[in-house]
């Protein structure tokens, strides 16, 4: 979908997968500040996989997303990136936030509105947030955006790709991906399995028709996530930063 699809040709990707050579501020911005991990360590580590050869670009996941978040239509919390074509098929890059274990936006943030949970999803408190945009420039993956007006229309998601479960962001606060928290916590409330149970499942895993995202707990070594990151090649996106991402991602397989 155009408005869910921005390009991003194979130079960039690789730099932003931590092959290329870091030359933007931001990054070294990230390794000035070496960012510290959660001091308190919960039962459950959320993480995702993305498998690139199975995205077809449909942006289900990012009106999933908007729905169930209710994110304004001009906001993208889960981006899905055009890449450059490889054997002859297109490439995309999904790109939620990577709550991050080390997650350079927390160790920036002055009043401590980013802060991580036990179970490792970096959250917002967004009655704390000030608008200061710190954390949007210290994050290297433009995974935060910056709420510029008051959102008090409709939200053209509703109702055909959810209903929301989160209260909406005022204006001038940074808002970001949280894992669809409040789903993961209703869920585990009723005694269901995160990535096992749908309604226990981040939005965009669900709307996924292609299956192309798998959700699940590494602290669980039978979850879907544990056996991939175990049998399958993974990669993370600037890994070189030490920011430590929890979604990881699955090749597209070059064909030609």
């Amino acid at each position: 979908m155009a408005d869910t699809t921005p390009t991003l040709n194979r130079r960039d990707f690789l730099k932003l997968a931590g092959v290329g050579v870091t030359i933007v501020a931001g990054a070294r911005f990230v390794r000035d500040i070496q960012a510290s991990g959660p001091t308190e360590v919960g039962p459950h580590r959320w993480a995702m996989v993305i498998d690139q050869s199975k995205c077809t670009g449909c942006g289900y996941c990012t009106l999933a997303c908007r729905a169930n978040n209710d994110v304004p239509p001009d906001i993208s919390w889960n981006k899905v990136i055009k890449l450059d074509p490889m054997g002859g098929k297109d490439v995309y890059l999904p790109r939620p936030c990577m709550q991050c274990e080390k997650a350079p936006c927390v160790d920036v943030c002055p009043v401590k509105a980013s802060t991580y949970r036990p179970d490792g999803i970096v959250m917002m408190d967004y009655d704390r947030c000030i608008g200061c945009r710190y954390c949007e420039v210290a994050c290297p993956y433009e995974a935060r955006s910056f709420n510029w007006k008051t959102f008090d229309g409709p939200n053209p998601a509703v109702p055909q790709w959810g209903e929301p479960g989160v209260e909406r962001r005022p204006r001038g606060v940074v808002e970001k991906c949280a894992f669809c928290y409040q789903r993961i916590d209703r869920g585990l409330a009723l005694g269901l399995t995160p990535g096992v149970d749908e309604v226990a499942t981040p939005a965009c895993v669900v709307a996924c028709p292609t299956k192309a995202r798998i959700f699940g707990d590494l602290n669980d070594h039978n979850s879907e996530v544990s056996k991939i990151l175990e049998e399958t090649v993974t990669f993370r996106l600037r890994e070189d930063l030490g920011t430590g991402p929890r979604v990881y991602y699955i090749s597209p397989k070059d064909e030609a």
